[in-house]
């Protein structure tokens, strides 16, 4: 029985043959999921020969084959000692370093790169990417009144070398020669010669005449 405008079974047989000859000659191939031929994975259909990484872990990549799908895991190189900024981006496998150099009091500095962070201070960055650096050790001023003067590291005696006549420090002479500090008591600054002056010794070594009475300033009357 034929159905009214309906091309003869026998033509429509010969269409599909011919087109599927067609598509065979112009290297076109079918298959079916899970049959020979292709694999299944991230949600799609790969044919045999296609490469892919899988989306739940950009580390392995795989192959498929006519076994079905033969994958590999990178590994991950280890990043430079002195890597500072490390980024991991949602597509990549593995970490990338961004930066190298150091990173010294929230400052970044250069590897091989010299700097002053104090006055006090001379670093370098190293290869590893930590900042070692040589801190100065300064000796005791020679004086009870040091001042620190930008950009030296260590204090300076602008009024030259003093010390305090005694425990009270109320009185400041100067070093050298003795100095009589009243009428009966002569005092003399320690020197670099004297034990304990290095220890921070700012007191002075004074004598006293026996038998002697301070004089006292006199006061004038109105």
């Amino acid at each position: 029985m034929v159905f009214s405008g309906s091309p003869p079974l026998e033509r429509r047989i010969r269409t599909v043959v011919l087109a599927l000859f067609l598509c065979a000659q112009a290297g076109f191939g079918f298959s079916v999921a899970g049959q020979d031929g292709t694999c299944e994975a991230n949600g799609s259909i790969y044919f045999v020969g296609e490469w892919y990484f899988l989306e739940s872990d950009h580390c392995t990549q795989c192959e498929c084959t006519s076994e079905g799908s033969a994958c590999s895991r990178t590994e991950c190189t280890s990043l430079p000692d002195a890597c500072i900024h490390v980024s991991h981006y949602p597509t990549d496998c593995c970490p990338r370093c961004e930066k190298i150099g150091c990173e010294y009091r929230g400052v970044v500095y250069d590897l091989g790169q010299n700097f002053q962070p104090s006055e006090c201070e001379q670093c370098t960055c190293d290869s590893d990417g930590i900042a070692r650096c040589l801190v100065a050790d300064c000796a005791p001023p020679p004086c009870v009144n040091p001042n620190y003067q930008p950009g030296k590291c260590c204090p300076e005696c602008k009024e030259g070398p003093n010390c305090y006549v005694n425990a009270s420090r109320s009185q400041v002479i100067p070093a050298g020669e003795p100095i009589w500090v009243d009428s009966c008591t002569k005092c003399r600054c320690h020197d670099g010669q004297d034990a304990g002056f290095w220890e921070g010794n700012r007191l002075a070594s004074c004598s006293r005449l026996k038998n002697c009475t301070p004089e006292q300033p006199s006061v004038k009357k109105n």
